[in-house]
């Protein structure tokens, strides 16, 4: 069972969006919040395993609340998926960088809401990879690749499995290209991260358009 926590100043869509996850067996809405500040106090009371979240909220907005909940060591297994209106929003590139494992759009797609959810609560990939790749890596573009000196603690297959995520694979198709198994794959992308200090695979992507090791022409 994967509980949810929805978070969004507004009533209706909150239950919108309750209403179809509700329908599903294995996903269970356990708690609600209309601002940032229940936000982080209910994913600290509740451990859900994925929070939806509002970018602009009063008092505590999403980003803020995206921050709290990332940065706290003992939620490190709930996953922040933000919710936004505006798929080129600058501020979801800071949600991500916060630590956020994705973004979805609030008009999407029942059945792609659900699967974003189950997608997000196994740590397998980002959601909408080729829309969130490109937010990333056109406010990346814009940025000085700081020095990267933790690159040099990567073996030669970590980078080439790092660039496989960069371009948006999951563990899967990682495996599947490189001649590996998942579990393989899946062990290199948590050593990667454990190397890099990084929370998630969203984390990971950032990092690498950030440091100039990813480049914006890998993009379909």
């Amino acid at each position: 069972m994967i509980s949810v926590v929805l978070a969004d100043d507004q009533t209706l869509v909150r239950a919108g969006f309750r209403a179809i996850l509700s329908g599903e067996p294995d996903l269970d809405v356990t708690g609600e919040a209309a601002n940032g500040r229940e936000a982080v106090r209910l994913a600290r009371e509740l451990r859900p395993g994925v929070v939806l979240m509002d970018v602009r909220m009063p008092g505590m907005d999403g980003l803020a609340a995206t921050r709290a909940i990332c940065s706290d060591p003992g939620l490190r297994d709930v996953k922040v998926v933000i919710l936004t209106t505006y798929e080129t929003d600058e501020y979801v590139y800071g949600a991500i960088r916060a630590g956020a494992a994705g973004f979805l759009l609030k008009d999407t797609e029942p059945v792609d809401l659900i699967r974003a959810v189950r997608v997000v609560a196994a740590g397998d990939a980002l959601l909408a990879p080729s829309v969130t790749r490109r937010l990333i890596a056109e406010v990346a573009a814009r940025l000085t690749p700081p020095p990267t000196p933790e690159l040099a603690a990567l073996t030669r297959r970590e980078v080439e499995i790092m660039d496989q995520v960069a371009r948006g694979l999951s563990n899967e198709e990682i495996a599947g290209k490189l001649s590996i198994s998942h579990a393989t794959a899946k062990t290199h992308v948590s050593r990667i991260l454990t190397k890099l200090g990084l929370r998630d695979r969203a984390q990971l992507v950032v990092w690498a358009y950030e440091s100039g090791h990813a480049l914006p022409g890998w993009l379909p």
